[in-house]
């Protein structure tokens, strides 16, 4: 049984078809969304078709395969059942958990509350509609501090997430949103960025981090570092610098800052007598199996997998690729699990910031600018997934032309509320 279709759970499956195994894969959501390219998608650039494909498609011709379009809501170590929203239990003898991450608050749900996250579908059709309502609401504005807290944006979180949003939504604004509007001027918003560190993407080298600083500034993009939030409510935010309180005015705040396991991870942990860690994320062994337990194996964004120097892998598709495929030759090969210690080979972090600007880090080699968007188009293309036949071209072009032209998808799919609501 595989648990979760993202992109290790998707990839176990494929391995295993045509094995001497009965396999189940079960996710509550019918689609395999592709994270990476979500904040094109929440700034109009693609459409939900582009980032979210069925799970079933390419897995239509696997004969030994089953999707299942349910919520595991619990484990059954013991027994060796995974227990579904239905009530229905399923039985196993290996078990590939690959139920990712969810946005995080850090023990604050309330600033979850007024503020749109960017890690599910369901999040960026919402914060689309909000983005693209934003504009409107600024047009309609009977004075200009409507019209300046319509136009004003927060993205919180200063990794490669908020990163790519903010860098978006400023190249949106003040280039591509040109004479759009009558009333008021795209040119006039204005996009600030949160950043709890002292630099941005601080998984980078510190020079790659001053360019996507200086890739930001030439987008209008205002960034504030060492900030953080106290509150969120629908006119701002309020936070912290150097131990001054400060707030930013604006109807639109983005929450980019963390993900955490989701609690299916806390039920399993439970079930197993294993303690995870402050994320939520449980302890594996080399070999990705759970302490005692192997024929249960954790993977991508739902483990702690011990890397160079004692410090956990990084929560990256290429590590779940690399962990499913190494678990599955193992299973393959009739062991309940991988057969023996993981090895990543670290293909490297990469973000895009802007119109044909990138960085990128690929063992000690750094790269900035065109040569690295280059190198980032080339890498999503390559794990695009699914969707059939040009499904990566079309990818391809509108993504292109969203950066170097007009936003394919800039419908509001709702009405905007009354005046006076």
């Amino acid at each position: 049984m595989i648990i979760g279709g993202g992109f290790g759970g998707l990839t176990a499956a494929r391995e295993l078809v045509d094995g001497d195994v009965d396999v189940t894969l079960v996710d509550r959501h019918s689609h395999h969304l592709f994270q990476p390219l979500l904040y094109q998608a929440a700034c109009g650039g693609l459409g939900a078709g582009e980032v979210a494909t069925p799970i079933r498609e390419p897995l239509r011709d696997a004969r030994n395969v089953d999707v299942l379009m349910a919520a595991a809501t619990d484990i059954d170590v013991a027994a060796r059942r995974v227990r579904l929203d239905s009530g229905e239990t399923l039985a196993y003898d290996s078990l590939i958990v690959a139920c990712g991450a969810e946005t995080s608050y850090f023990g604050n749900a309330a600033l979850g509350e007024h503020s749109y996250a960017l890690k599910t579908l369901a999040d960026t059709l919402a914060l689309r509609e909000r983005v693209f309502s934003a504009f409107e609401e600024a047009e309609r504005a009977g004075n200009a501090a409507d019209r300046d807290r319509w136009g004003t944006f927060v993205v919180v979180g200063g990794g490669p997430t908020g990163v790519e949003f903010a860098g978006e939504l400023g190249l949106l604004t003040h280039r591509i949103l040109k004479r759009s509007f009558r009333n008021w001027d795209p040119a006039s918003a204005k996009v600030h960025l949160l950043d709890a560190g002292p630099r941005l993407t601080a998984a980078f080298d510190p020079r790659l981090s001053t360019k996507v600083g200086h890739y930001l500034d030439e987008l209008d993009v205002s960034v504030h570092h060492g900030a953080r939030v106290n509150a969120i409510d629908e006119h701002g935010v309020d936070f912290t610098v150097d131990g001054r309180d400060e707030r930013i005015e604006a109807r639109t705040v983005v929450w980019a800052a963390g993900v955490q396991a989701v609690g299916l991870c806390a039920k399993l942990a439970a079930s197993a007598g294993v303690q995870p860690d402050r994320a939520g994320h449980l302890p594996v062994g080399q070999d990705c199996s759970l302490a005692g337990h192997p024929e249960i194996s954790v993977i991508g964004d739902a483990a702690a997998t011990p890397g160079p120097g004692d410090r956990p892998l990084p929560g990256l598709a290429t590590v779940a690729i690399q962990q499913a495929r190494h678990v599955c030759e193992g299973i393959r090969a009739g062991a309940p699990g991988a057969n023996g210690p993981f090895k990543y080979f670290d293909k490297g972090a990469l973000a895009v910031v802007g119109r044909g600007r990138a960085v990128c880090e690929v063992r000690g080699l750094r790269l900035s600018g065109r040569p690295a968007f280059f190198m980032y188009l080339t890498v999503h293309m390559y794990y695009l997934t699914g969707g059939g036949p040009g499904h990566r071209l079309k990818v391809l072009i509108d993504w292109l032309n969203a950066r170097f032209g007009q936003p394919q998808n800039q419908v509001i799919e709702g009405e905007l509320p009354p005046r006076g609501s």
